[in-house]
């Protein structure tokens, strides 16, 4: 403990020291009891080999290799931790950096850097990147889901653009005179659409949905967030889709509206526009800021 500015913030020196020591060592050990092992890819493609009339096998295993990078990043960083923290290695200024975090429940800028936008807690970072490893593993093993939780995909814009691509071979339409239409579905679907996909797991931010009507409605007095039910995106030739009344309603994958993150060098945060169908005029909900969000906050 040579210098001062560690330790517990004020004439704390060795004891507090060495109680941060001990905290972080469990802080660690606990992340990486729960991760898994990495993806076997070599594996995945035999599963799920490059085939031109199924895009998403492409898509689950390039998510895999994604999230392989990621989970590696995280490891690494938190076995050299924990070394450092047993005096041998040496504490660069970046593992000084994930410790300090790691310490007041942050995400770490190294981590950030590799990692999809979230501007989640560590805690419930740690459980939501569980939840979508566990949705590829889940994808992996049982086959491709009937309904796809979009959440959960580290490039969401890859898996659209898939499902884009298995309707343009399937009617040998070229692939940029498509665009979606979609179709809220109140029920739970019970098998995967003839066409397009299924995709849960949205919310809407700035109203509710009216599950009566099936549209959207006002927000409920202190309710921010409400659930959104499955979505049916279908892809149509943009010349067939006619958005009448329905409201443009564009998806985030978190609460900061602005394109770019500034935490994370990924270029977007937007994610696509869906039609909502909506008994009132456009400009209700865009002086609202009503949007969709793969993920919350908190």
């Amino acid at each position: 403990g040579g210098d001062d500015d560690g330790g517990g913030g004020g004439g704390g020196g060795e004891g507090s020291e060495k109680k941060s020591d001990a905290l972080l060592a469990e802080i660690a050990n606990d992340i990486l009891s729960k991760l898994p092992p990495l993806f076997d890819l070599e594996q995945a493609l035999k599963k799920y080999p490059t085939l031109y009339e199924e895009s998403m096998n492409t898509v689950l295993v390039q998510e895999m290799e994604r999230f392989n990078k990621l989970t590696a990043t995280i490891t690494k960083s938190l076995k050299e931790l924990q070394k450092a923290i047993k005096g041998l290695a040496v504490m660069s200024s970046d593992l000084e950096d994930v410790g300090r975090n790691l310490l007041i429940g942050k995400l770490p800028a190294t981590w950030a850097k590799r990692s999809y936008p979230s501007l989640k807690p560590l805690g419930s970072y740690i459980s939501d990147l569980l939840a979508r490893l566990r949705f590829l593993q889940d994808w992996y093993d049982k086959g491709k889901p009937d309904t796809f939780w979009i959440s959960g995909f580290y490039f969401t814009q890859a898996f659209l653009t898939g499902a884009k691509q298995n309707y343009a071979r399937k009617y040998r339409i070229p692939i940029d005179i498509l665009d979606f239409d979609f179709e809220v579905v109140l029920e739970q679907p019970q098998s995967a659409p003839s066409d397009g996909v299924y995709v849960h797991g949205l919310f809407v931010d700035g109203a509710r949905w009216d599950r009566e009507k099936n549209i959207l409605g006002e927000s409920l007095p202190k309710v921010l967030f409400d659930s959104c039910p499955t979505v049916w995106v279908k892809p149509a030739k943009k010349v067939d889709i006619a958005v009448g009344d329905r409201y443009v309603c564009p998806v985030y994958k978190t609460s900061v509206r602005q394109g770019a993150l500034s935490t994370t060098g990924h270029s977007t945060n937007y994610v696509l526009p869906i039609l909502l169908p909506s008994d009132k005029p456009q400009d209700h909900w865009i002086r609202r800021g009503v949007a969709l969000l793969c993920t919350l906050d908190d």
